[in-house]
């Protein structure tokens, strides 16, 4: 190692301390449209279909239209329009070519009108403009969080769970469209009540819904005007918890000194399924769990964990969790966490797990110059079969202290970021922190990866032994300074 004089090592303290820090500009923004404004009639849709999944806690849709340009000039911004309280519930939203799905998303912003208004759009640029009386076959697909009601909205402990879905029995749409249709797909037969819709309102004259099994289609409906509205409501047996994770604080610590990445996940869960009718009963819940039928409370949550991870926790507001159980494995690890108590509808539940990783998983060193490679999933977090929603996520990045040149990337829709300082145990000015937010996702971006890049000079991994060196002979050097103090009051005797 190069020998460092006192001057350098104060220069290239200096230089940290005053380095400046990346902050990126927020991915999606939202412009405000006059009221007069409406999407330019320049596109039709020549055939649409609607597809809506109901298997899990919040509903999917896909849209898969057939659009055409009839303007005369080439047009490259097609808009989408949902209600104002609607989008508000709207997560994950994508848009695809449909015969290239491997290739990136298109842009997407939100657009509006002022405060008052009761619609808003999803502005949607096409990669290449479309020619006059060209067609494109593209997919939108969206979540919808917070919108399924439970009918009734108090059950006993016992009792079947029932769902209501409120929705538009035409898609939404800002152009004439000339043929649609619109599939719903149940978890199961069980659907007491449906709304039907007139015969002479399809084109092939069947009443609406015509059912097969447990999937109900309505259509096939011609020249759709835009903003078209015909409401229908379904009600439908879903005897699973519908969980949501009001918000999730999730921090990914990287430490190059340990070689090590410190997870850690918080969690404010709720359950938006009916509530209890009567008060709980501990000895009626223990006849379910021997008999184990489907129920509407949440028992239990499987958290996969990437292979290798090691020293998984569990705690709540009381203090650890016993009950957890962690099985390691060399393709995958699960971490099992059983609540203290049931969660069934409208309660509540607050926890965090953690569990550390060999960091040379996750990061590489570029082979030439002082920049690192981090990458890691966005969400990970509880599987389950009826998934689970996020009112808003947090995600943090902590680097090491030094670290410069923060820039990120990722296919999760991001609302906000900001690079900051997190300062621990000895640090000096303080670790570089990335925050990430996000909101209305779903359990369908487990799999999204976030990148991040940093610079780190070699010399910020010496940076905080230096300062405690420099320190302790600091302290030394004013202690021996103290101790040759003469203190004493009367004269010294000569020999």
């Amino acid at each position: 190692m190069r020998p460092l004089s006192l001057t350098s090592c104060l220069a290239a303290l200096a230089s940290f301390a005053s380095a400046e820090l990346n902050l990126s500009q927020p991915l999606q923004s939202k412009q405000v449209l006059p009221s007069t404004f409406t999407p330019p009639q320049v596109f039709k849709n020549a055939n649409l279909v609607r597809n809506t999944n109901l298997d899990k806690a919040y509903p999917r849709e896909v849209i898969n239209v057939v659009i055409e340009n009839i303007d005369g000039k080439a047009q490259s911004e097609y808009y989408l329009p949902f209600d104002s309280s609607v989008l508000a519930k709207i997560g994950g939203l994508e848009v695809r070519d449909k015969k290239a799905p491997e290739q990136a998303a298109f842009k997407v912003e939100v657009v509006g009108f002022d405060a008052e208004s009761s619609v808003e759009f999803y502005k949607i640029h096409l990669p290449k403009p479309l020619a006059p009386k060209a067609q494109q076959t593209i997919s939108i697909s969206y979540s919808i969080l917070s919108t399924l009601k439970p009918v009734p909205a108090e059950i006993a402990q016992t009792e079947k769970q029932y769902l209501q879905y409120d929705f538009n029995a035409y898609a939404p749409s800002a152009y004439l469209t000339e043929k649609q249709r619109t599939k719903v797909k149940f978890p199961n037969s069980d659907i007491p009540d449906y709304t039907t819709v007139p015969a002479e309102l399809n084109d092939e004259q069947k009443a609406d819904p015509q059912k097969q099994g447990s999937t109900f289609t309505y259509g096939l409906y011609n020249n759709v005007p835009a903003g078209a509205h015909h409401p229908v409501s379904v009600r439908y047996e879903y005897t699973k918890p519908i969980m949501q994770a009001t918000l999730l604080e999730r921090d990914l610590e990287v430490s190059h000194w340990g070689g090590n990445l410190a997870t850690e996940e918080r969690y404010w869960l709720v359950n938006q399924g009916a509530a209890l009718k009567n008060h709980f009963s501990r000895v009626e819940w223990q006849k379910q769990s021997y008999m184990n039928p489907p129920t509407f409370a949440l028992k239990d949550l499987i958290v996969p964990l990437a292979p290798g991870s090691v020293d998984p926790y569990f705690t709540d507001d009381i203090g650890n969790v016993s009950t957890s159980k962690f099985r390691p494995g060399q393709k995958d690890a699960l971490l099992v966490l059983k609540p203290r108590y049931p969660i069934f509808g409208s309660w509540k539940y607050s926890f965090r797990i953690g569990w550390n990783a060999d960091l040379s998983s996750y990061l590489r060193k570029l082979s030439t110059g002082d920049t690192y490679v981090f990458k890691a999933p966005f969400l990970e977090g509880p599987r389950s079969v009826e998934g689970m929603s996020y009112g808003r996520v947090n995600l943090r990045v902590i680097l090491p202290e030094g670290a410069t040149n923060v820039k990120f990337t990722t296919t999760v829709p991001i609302v906000a970021n900001e690079t900051s300082l997190h300062k621990t145990f000895m640090d000096t000015v303080g670790r570089t922190a990335l925050t990430l937010t996000a909101i209305n996702l779903v359990d369908d971006f487990r799999d999204r990866e976030l990148i991040v890049t940093y610079d780190y000079p070699w010399i910020a991994g010496y940076r905080k032994p230096i300062v405690i060196t420099l320190g302790l002979f600091a302290f030394l050097a004013v202690t021996w300074v103290l101790g040759s103090i003469d203190t004493s009051i009367g004269k010294k005797k000569t020999a």
